[in-house]
């Protein structure tokens, strides 16, 4: 099994490329309300708008439409808000505990639910965000105990279960991590190894996750940051570097 290789990858930090991954969860979406949680998927939301995804709307988080340098460009209110949730013009992008080969989240309890050995954040918004609208997920450290046979608790509805409720905009366009990029594109819908970051091998993946991902033959690196790209991360997006605590590779 080999990977293509690209003598310019050095340009870009780990960090900086799963910036980029993040923004392409974004790409072709149109106008709708980008919701990333965390500082690398915010950063990716941010770089889509202000390139190849003009359309894409950011929000404050409360009642306001922002431009990607935080200053309001519009007013949001609660209804509107819960009409893009609910009809599938919002595409999140959450955190996982546990995700599994079908793209069922958990983010609640580790464990036995009556008994959790770990209690973490609770359910909150996920079977709704998974099952109304696209998700996408973001995982900082690519481990086996994030990316498990089977999860603990389903938060975060995947592909078997949506199957089965005839949810019209269910989608999980990607799954980010710091060694690769993942998709569902396999006939039974469980995750694919799409693509790894430089630096990382196929191998490094699979003993990372528990269990089987489809891989093709000739697995690519992740697409390189064009220079605009590195220079609005660098300079306009986040100058103090922040990304490179996150992904430290």
């Amino acid at each position: 099994m080999t990977v293509s290789r690209d003598s310019r990858a050095s340009r870009a930090s780990r960090a900086e490329y799963c910036v980029v991954a993040c923004a392409e969860a974004w790409r072709g979406d149109g106008e709708v309300l980008a919701s990333p949680m965390g500082l690398i998927p915010s950063l990716g939301a941010r770089l889509a708008r202000l390139t190849f995804s003009p359309d894409l709307l950011l929000t404050d988080g409360e009642a306001m439409l922002v431009r990607p340098d935080g200053t309001v460009e519009g007013w949001l209110p609660y209804r509107r808000h819960l009409a893009l949730v609910t009809g599938g013009r919002r595409h999140v992008m959450m955190g996982a505990s546990q995700l599994d080969r079908y793209g069922n989240q958990n983010i609640s309890c580790i464990g036995d639910w009556a008994r959790p050995a770990r209690q973490l954040l609770g359910v909150r918004g996920a079977p709704v965000n998974t099952l109304n609208n696209p998700t996408s997920y973001w995982v900082p450290r690519h481990s086996r105990r994030v990316f498990v046979e089977r999860v603990d608790m389903v938060c975060g509805v995947g592909y078997d279960r949506a199957a089965a409720t005839g949810a019209r905009f269910h989608r999980i366009p990607r799954v980010v991590s710091d060694l690769g990029v993942f998709d569902f594109a396999t006939p039974d819908r469980s995750m694919r190894l799409v693509s790894v970051h430089p630096g990382v091998t196929v191998e490094e993946v699979r003993a990372a996750t528990g269990f089987p991902l489809a891989v093709a033959d000739d697995v690519p690196y992740t697409r390189e940051p064009a220079a605009e790209e590195l220079r609005l991360i660098r300079e306009v997006l986040d100058p103090s570097g922040t990304r490179d605590r996150e992904v430290t590779a």
